[in-house]
């Protein structure tokens, strides 16, 4: 089932062994290559832990992808702080329980070719997601859509098979040109949307250049893996800010640097553990609690991650409106996870062994060692392998894994779970990577969706919650929060909760003089 190549087996390192390694290699990068800015240079270069996978919004679910994909296209609908529907290229009106009509807004409807976005667009670009032979990985969340009629160049209408009051959120794909689409043109290396910035080239995967519209300001993507080589070109000033992946260490050495700015900011990324429910010893609720109890997340939160984040039990944060502040996560208790795994059949002479993926980005990389030290304690051998982001994620798509640790980004329509835990969202209808099957689950997002009310949908949503909370098909552990590393000449920049690179349309470099 496992894939033997291309990937490494990590050992357990201490925090204070980390700290020795991240500082002596600082040292003597710093000792052979001093520090310096470059000549004074207008682009903002912006620095990426991994590249995108994909520049068509049909298809992208990786975060980067999904990040940058919001800064390319313009979407009919997106959302508020709190997490409820607003316009962006329409309005909409919905003149029965399945009959919504959008009305296009004069403004953002320029694509990059310089075309004119019409209804026709909007049409074609959800056609192409619900068309099954091109498997986008989105079709899933908008089968309730039974047709789409173009009215007139401004107007268009969604007819649903059923009811669902909080339609209007799913759609939120970026909207691509129908002459395109019709000429199957290559959108997820050479992008057109009519979003802030516009595709200048790609030249290999670790250099995107963009530019922004309104005053073709240049922004380039340059993905730099490591977070040490990462911070180190943001002093040299071959970056002009990073956002995210940076351990502890790093930034708080950053936060004493005068030419460095480290901005943070409470987020909402949903980090958590997934199984394979099909092994048939995760398949076991005993074995996954087990896990869960053994996992002290406030030392991690506290330690390795800086107090950078809060305990998470479930997706959707509390504070979301379907959100449930009653969920925290399982309680770290060894001993219980002991009994557990006795009650299972497990002990000191027969420990659990399991194989556990994770990326290899080194935040990731050793927050997967922490919680592997954490699991052999109370008698889980993990057997951890790291993979390049690539591997990684196919591996976790195709379900070839027992156990894994990813992060959900921007999670904001309560569709989610459909996407995630409903038996026919398989792989690839779905992203129930885990084959989760749970005839209550699927009654509960059923009912939930079928809900004409919002109080009720959020009552159903915090019911459904809790149950995952007890089934636990997914270890719940953090929400983290967002972390901006710049030069002091790089203002206008914001912290969004879902991470997300929307800074971008305002961020300048300061120049000489000014």
């Amino acid at each position: 089932m496992f894939n033997k190549m291309n990937y490494r087996k990590i050992s357990p390192c201490g925090r204070n062994d980390m700290k020795y390694l991240f500082t002596v290699s600082l040292l003597l990068f710093t000792q052979f290559f001093p520090v310096f800015a470059d000549q004074q240079d207008t682009a903002v270069r912006f620095g990426l832990s991994a590249a995108p996978v994909t520049l068509d919004p049909r298809y992208a679910t990786d975060a980067v992808s999904q990040r940058i994909n919001r800064l390319l296209y313009q979407r009919l609908v997106d959302f508020d702080e709190h997490y409820r529907m607003v316009p962006v290229l329409a309005d909409w009106r919905q003149y029965s329980p399945v009959h919504y009509r959008f009305t296009l807004r004069p403004e953002g409807r320029t694509f990059h070719n310089g075309s004119r976005l019409s209804a026709g667009d909007i049409q074609a670009t959800y056609a192409s997601v619900l068309d099954a032979a091109n498997v986008s990985p989105h079709r899933s969340t908008l089968t309730n859509i039974q047709y789409i009629e173009v009215i007139d160049d401004d107007t268009v209408d969604f007819h649903l098979q059923r009811e669902d009051p909080l339609f209007p959120g799913k759609l939120v794909i970026g909207i691509l040109p129908a002459t395109l689409i019709s000429a199957n043109h290559p959108f997820h290396n050479v992008p057109v949307g009519s979003g802030p910035l516009k595709f200048v080239s790609w030249e290999n995967e670790n250099h995107l250049v963009l530019e922004r519209s309104r005053d073709r300001q240049l922004l380039e993507f340059i993905t730099v893996q490591d977070p040490t080589v990462r911070v180190l070109k943001l002093l040299r000033g071959e970056i002009d800010l990073t956002q995210g992946d940076l351990p502890t260490e790093l930034i708080q050495w950053l936060e004493k640097k005068q030419d460095i700015r480290v901005d943070k900011a409470r987020g909402d990324t949903f980090t958590y553990v997934g199984f394979n429910m099909r092994d048939p010893v995760l398949a076991r609720l005993n074995v996954r609690r087990a896990i869960a109890h053994a996992l002290n997340r406030d030392d991690i939160i506290r330690y390795v991650l800086g107090g950078a984040a809060r305990r998470a039990g479930g997706l959707l944060t509390p504070d979301h409106w379907a959100g449930n502040p009653d969920l925290d996560g399982y309680a770290y208790d060894p001993e219980r996870a002991r009994e557990l795994l006795r009650a299972s059949g497990y002990d000191r002479n027969h420990p659990l062994q399991m194989t556990w993926k994770t990326s290899n980005n080194p935040l990731r990389v050793r927050l997967a060692t922490v919680l592997q030290y954490q699991l052999r304690q109370v008698g889980i051998e993990i057997d951890l392998r790291s993979y390049d982001w690539g591997t990684f994620y196919g591996d976790i798509k195709s379900g070839n894994f027992q156990i894994y640790s990813l992060s959900w980004v921007g999670l904001k329509v309560t569709d989610i779970f459909r996407y995630i835990f409903h038996s026919s969202s398989l792989p690839p209808d779905g992203a129930n990577r885990g084959h989760y099957r749970d005839a209550a689950v699927d009654a509960l997002i059923e009912k939930a969706d079928a809900a004409t009310a919002a109080e009720e949908q959020a009552a159903l949503y915090r019911e459904l919650q809790r149950y995952l909370h007890e089934q636990l098909p997914f270890i719940p552990l953090w929400y983290e929060d967002n972390i901006l590393a710049r030069r002091a000449d790089i203002t206008g920049y914001t912290l969004y909760p879902d991470g997300n690179y929307d800074g971008l349309m305002k961020a300048r470099k300061a120049v000489i003089g000014e």
